[in-house]
């Protein structure tokens, strides 16, 4: 009986001991930084993985993450410089540097994010008003958002946080400015292609006008040519003939009356009023081409 009385106290103080022992002992993981607390106070910041001990009971432990947060931001609507409004999206992320500042002044990932949403869209408003839509756009977009990073982790030193980075996303115009700035877009381009058509067309007429204008020169320089070969054929003909008619002018004579009834004499309704003994048909009267001699008059007989 006592035996059992023994082996039972010695069981319960085992099971206390291993509680008090499971008690004082936790770990840090490699992506979470500890802070030990006594009775409500931090006393100290554990950041080393591994396990570690604390006193049971009166002491307790509170994970901070490590590793980098990401702080998504709303879309907000900010006036640049020119008056113009722009919807900027952007983000950031931060890590905790210091853990026991931050458990005292925020205590969690939620109530960081809610206080450094706040003060990026300060930052932006700041930094985004003072500059103009094009250098947030296109120009100067990389040094206004380390400007904004500056002064975020200006702020957020005092929580124990380190920003590491801010970007936009996207930085538009709201949506009824689009849609006109998408209509006024379309206009423009309307009214370049009416003007590239035009100097088209501009262009069309002077090529087909100077197309025109060497089609008439070529032609009336062919033309020009043309009559000069002519001429030239015609008077090398005339040589030719003038040499023949000096040669022979009876057969000449005969050849080029040979033409003429060719070209006169026509088959069909060809009509010629000439007198018989007319110089034209002589060679229808006689083939040497001579011309009769008229029968002399008869000497009147004296009544």
């Amino acid at each position: 009986m006592r035996f059992n009385l023994t082996g039972g106290i010695i069981a319960v103080f085992a099971l206390v001991a291993l509680i008090i022992a499971y008690g004082s002992l936790f770990t840090v993981y490699q992506t979470d930084q500890v802070i030990v607390v006594q009775l409500g106070e931090p006393i100290r910041v554990v950041t080393e993985p591994g396990l570690h001990f604390k006193y049971p009971l009166i002491q307790s432990v509170i994970s901070v993450e490590k590793r980098i947060v990401d702080l998504e931001n709303p879309a907000q609507e900010v006036i640049a410089s020119d008056q113009k409004r722009l919807v900027v999206d952007a983000f950031a992320r931060y890590r905790i540097n210091d853990a026991l500042k931050f458990y005292q002044t925020i205590g969690a990932i939620e109530s960081a994010n809610a206080r450094l949403s706040t003060l990026l869209n300060s930052a932006l408003r700041r930094v985004l008003g003072e500059a103009s839509t094009i250098d947030i756009v296109r120009d100067k977009r990389a040094q206004l958002m380390a400007e904004v990073r500056m002064q975020l982790e200006n702020e957020a030193k005092s929580f124990g946080i380190a920003v590491v980075d801010v970007r936009i996303r996207r930085a538009d115009l709201p949506e009824q400015n689009s849609q006109a700035v998408y209509q006024r877009m379309q206009t423009e381009r309307q009214r370049q292609a009416a003007e590239f058509r035009a100097q088209g067309s501009q262009r069309s007429q002077e090529i087909r006008a100077k197309a025109d204008r060497d089609v008439t020169v070529l032609i009336a320089e062919a033309q020009s040519k043309g009559e000069q070969t002519r001429g030239e054929g015609d008077a090398e003909r005339n040589r030719i003939y003038a040499q023949a008619y000096g040669q022979d002018p009876d057969f000449f004579t005969f050849y080029r009356s040979m033409q003429a009834y060719e070209a006169g004499l026509r088959s069909g309704d060809t009509r010629m009023v000439l007198r018989p003994d007319s110089d034209f048909f002589r060679y229808f009267g006689d083939p040497m081409g001579k011309a009769k001699e008229a029968a002399p008059a008869k000497e009147a007989t004296p009544k």
